[in-house]
């Protein structure tokens, strides 16, 4: 009977080693990151859509063309959709076991994300600009 092959490898070693792409350790603390800055993003830019609930199409205008409202929602579509984007990719990869489907899902979602979330950055940035 052979012998199963022996590492030197300590169990708290493999562990740190990041998986077999070698960068789940990265992903993870961006997810999280992602998630953090979107509690005081997300509050901030709800209270202040709510303010605008029922205002007319020049007081947003306004409203968003204040730099720091601008950049509020900028930064909130990039972490929402950067978060959004990283835990979609964890699940496809979770749970799509062929690798001809969860490419083109990854894809697929990777470029559904840039377009919806593109088109949400060019809508604030029409109205910081005033256009």
């Amino acid at each position: 009977m052979a012998k199963p092959h022996k590492t030197m490898n300590t169990p708290l070693k493999r562990v740190r080693g990041l998986g077999s792409a070698r960068g789940g350790t990265h992903h993870f603390w961006i997810q999280r990151v992602t998630a953090v800055a979107l509690i005081p993003l997300s509050l901030l830019l709800m209270c202040t859509v709510i303010r605008l609930a029922g205002a007319d199409h020049a007081t947003v205008k306004a409203a968003f063309g204040n730099p720091l409202v601008a950049l509020l929602a900028l930064l909130t579509i990039l972490a929402a959709f950067w978060h959004f984007k990283l835990g979609s990719q964890v699940i496809v990869e979770d749970y799509v076991h062929a690798e001809g489907a969860k490419l083109a899902t990854l894809l697929a979602i990777t470029f559904a994300i840039f377009v919806v979330g593109g088109i949400a950055a060019i809508a604030v940035l029409k109205l910081f600009f005033g256009a």
